[in-house]
């Protein structure tokens, strides 16, 4: 699998404003924010999108949303934010390494998209 704009940001190689890491994930602000907080949260393990996700993967996909609930936490949005994984090209995915967009601080609608 190709390196890919997040991989870089894991390997330091591009910078990113980081709010969490710990062994398995890595949580940055979005460059182009569609809120007043917009995070990324990513595994570490390059998987290009949910549905290439495997049974071993189970761990660290749950891993990954206990994450978004202690930066929320963190950062006084535990009460409104909304979590977003696009699945390929068709719905909007434009880096193919899985990531949860967490966003909060703005109104919501529904149903979303």
């Amino acid at each position: 699998m190709s390196d890919t704009l997040f991989q870089k940001i894991i390997d330091r190689e591009l910078p990113a404003d980081i709010v969490y890491e710990d062994e398995t994930s890595l949580v940055f602000r979005d460059i182009n924010p569609v809120a007043p907080t917009h995070l990324l949260i990513i595994p570490k393990k390059q998987i290009s999108m949910i549905a290439e996700a495997e049974e071993a993967d189970q761990e660290l996909l749950g891993h990954l949303l206990i994450v978004a609930g202690k930066v929320a936490r963190k950062l006084g949005i535990e009460d409104a934010f909304r979590l977003v994984v696009n699945n390929g090209a068709g719905a909007q995915q434009t880096v193919f390494h899985l990531h949860i967009h967490l966003i909060a601080e703005r109104e919501f609608s529904w149903p979303p998209g």
